[in-house]
């Protein structure tokens, strides 16, 4: 009987967390474009990433210089998934490279979809 309730306590959690609605957590963009895109970045210069979502990677490079990043086409679970990987042979990331999701499977990361990049816009923060 104890199992039973459980199982269902936790069915009924589960439906519950299905059915409701998301909340919004989406904040106003705080940067805006500044200047012509580039087609490429030197990878030294990379300090750190924020995926955005499924299409949009900001890299922060030395000095706080933002580049955005919209990728063509939507890539699957690299707005959950948040992180990525790159291979390139020349010392730069550009609009023709391709990134590939990592997904978290437990003991290690595994590959997922790959991706093609776009253009680097310079953006800056929006002034008020």
């Amino acid at each position: 009987m104890i199992i039973s309730r459980a199982y269902h306590l936790a069915f009924g959690l589960a439906l519950t967390a299905a059915v409701t609605p998301a909340i919004a957590k989406d904040k106003p963009d705080p940067y805006v474009a500044k200047g012509e895109a580039v087609n490429c970045i030197p990878i030294q210069l990379i300090r750190s990433t924020n995926v955005r979502d499924d299409r949009t990677i900001d890299f922060v490079t030395n000095g706080r210089k933002i580049y955005r990043n919209i990728l063509p086409n939507s890539c699957p679970s690299l707005g959950f998934e948040k992180r990525f990987s790159y291979r390139t042979s020349i010392s730069q990331l550009c609009s023709v490279d391709i990134i590939t999701v990592l997904w978290n499977t437990g003991p290690g990361l595994q590959p997922g979809a790959s991706c093609g990049l776009g253009k680097f816009q310079p953006m800056e923060k929006a002034t008020k």
